[in-house]
């Protein structure tokens, strides 16, 4: 209406003033209801193509839309494993600090499981003192077997000088036998040697390794006591916690709430979804406006800081089906992250809320170094008809509470 009414002025108001003072025509005369398509033909066709005109290139130069929401992150409160709550420590709408505990699941099976780590490493510690009391005895067998040895070697080598000095004082066969004895023995001493070293093997190297695998399991099941008390991983407020002791929570199923993070020193932004014909217009650095609804009468000046690459129209997934262009049935937008110019421009804007954005083309650096006149002064005009833009939006702002509270009976 406001770019009608603009070229109105331009075309059908001479063409009335000519009719009026030059050809002497007077309204409700020569000029009437019935005949003013007829006699201001000129302007009114005039009017309704530069109207056309005038929109589009306002449209296009200083894209504009109302897909714009300030969005903001959502944490799932779930716990690592499926259990039943047995205890609860936070109520709906509570600002919980990161780490605070929320509630805590059954642990009466990890318990158990912590318990039965808990004897086994026991287990290994009580065998440690049973293998160096092994290790004694063994020493003591290999003492003993080496006394006997050097016994069976004694009397071997008696028996054999007595020989050497009369071959009929001892009989061939008694030597044999005792160098048989002589071998047996050696094989008892290798024999304590070969259980003395199992013993310190088992001390060193076998025992370790026992009970480092029981101190692992046992950390296991702490750990897995540990999951069954679920933390606040960052600090925010809860909402939508409606657990109960005795309700059952599935990772995979059922979260327990929503936990919304807090913004802190974050800056906000506003995430706005222009049209893909404008895609060569929107460039990072671009100026805008916005109006949310959350804070009307207020023209909030923000700036592009980033322009996603993609469109997510056109995403998909490997399956087992083909995909048909027809299922994209509506063409996606393009979108913009914008930051205000001023700091805290968005702290009065709720979280969530939605808005309008008017985006400003800036040629002024065209202008600067284009030596062709005519696109020169086009870009004059570019620059000219963002004021026709900025006009729009204030009245959407002026007339927005109207809009919504009376008009919209007050949704």
């Amino acid at each position: 209406m406001l770019e009608l009414t603009l070229c109105s002025l331009l075309t059908i108001l001479p063409d009335y003033l000519y009719r009026r003072f030059y050809q002497g025509k007077e309204w409700g005369r020569e000029i009437t209801l019935y005949s003013v398509w007829y006699e201001l033909r000129w302007g009114i066709t005039a009017c309704i193509m530069l109207t056309v005109l005038l929109i589009t290139v306002v449209f296009y130069n200083h894209p504009a839309t109302t897909n714009v929401v300030s969005f903001f992150r959502t944490v799932p409160i779930l716990p690592d494993t499926a259990g039943r709550v047995s205890e609860i420590y936070v109520k709906v709408t509570d600002q919980v600090s990161q780490g605070q505990k929320l509630f805590k699941l059954d642990s009466a099976k990890q318990e158990a499981a912590l318990e039965t780590a808990t004897r086994r490493v026991e287990e290994v510690d009580a065998a440690m003192v049973m293998a160096k009391s092994d290790v004694a005895a063994a020493k003591g067998q290999i003492q003993q077997a080496q006394g006997a040895l050097q016994q069976a070697i004694d009397e071997l080598r008696t028996k054999e000088e007595l020989v050497a000095r009369n071959a009929g004082v001892v009989a061939a066969r008694e030597i044999e036998k005792l160098q048989v004895g002589v071998d047996a023995r050696k094989g008892q001493v290798a024999a304590a040697d070969a259980a003395l070293q199992a013993a310190e093997t088992r001390i060193s190297t076998l025992l370790p390794a026992e009970k480092a695998s029981a101190s692992a399991a046992l950390d296991e099941a702490q750990v897995t006591l540990d999951k069954t008390v679920v933390y606040a991983g960052v600090d925010g407020n809860i909402e939508q916690f409606v657990l109960k002791v005795g309700d059952f929570i599935n990772p995979f199923m059922r979260p327990a709430g929503i936990l919304i993070p807090s913004l802190g020193s974050r800056k906000r932004q506003l995430h706005a979804g222009f049209g893909q014909i404008e895609a060569q217009v929107l460039k990072v650095g671009m100026a805008a406006e916005a109006v949310c609804y959350s804070k009307p009468l207020a023209i909030i000046p923000v700036v592009i800081t980033n322009l996603q690459d993609f469109i997510a129209a056109g995403q998909f997934k490997a399956g087992e089906q083909l995909v048909d262009l027809s299922q994209v049935s509506k063409p996606g937008t393009l979108l913009a992250f914008l930051e205000p110019m001023y700091e805290g421009g968005l702290d009065d804007v709720t979280p969530g809320s939605s808005c309008i954005v008017n985006a400003y083309s800036n040629n002024h650096d065209r202008i600067q170094t284009e030596k062709n006149f005519f696109k020169r002064t086009y870009l004059h005009i570019v620059d000219t008809v963002a004021l026709v833009h900025a006009i729009i939006l204030r009245a959407q702002a002026i007339f927005m509470p109207f809009q919504i509270l009376v008009f919209g009976g007050g949704h």
